[in-house]
């Protein structure tokens, strides 16, 4: 890759993150002009903070599915593992599993007695 290429993709990346924090806002309901700027300051800081340096993004399938655990878990009433496989295009046996899985980290809507 040349030097004129890595500079495009360096802007691309920038530009993308700028863009997208701003429409995120915007659809958070904050006003598009404020969004605009915010989504600036954070492509500005990456550039700052990160600029020259060599960095390599994670695709964090890992949070992800973390997240996406978390989720199905919230939507377990106890007898809908069915309507969740579905749900989720994943079978009755993942939910299960997912559900035992984020039991086994502490039930995270059990409050604590201490």
């Amino acid at each position: 890759m040349s030097r004129n290429e890595m500079e495009i993709r360096r802007h691309e990346l920038l530009e993308g993150v700028h863009l997208h924090a701003r429409q995120t806002l915007i659809d958070m309901g904050i006003d598009p002009e404020l969004a605009d700027q915010a989504g600036c300051a954070i492509s500005e800081m990456l550039a700052s903070d990160w600029g020259g340096q060599l960095v390599n993004i994670p695709k964090d399938h890992h949070y992800r599915v973390a997240s996406r655990d978390l989720s199905i878990y919230e939507e377990f009433t106890g007898t809908n593992h069915d309507v969740l496989a579905r749900k989720h295009n994943m079978t009755v046996r993942a939910i299960y599993k997912i559900v035992k899985r984020v039991r086994a980290m502490g039930d995270p809507n059990q409050t604590s007695l201490f």
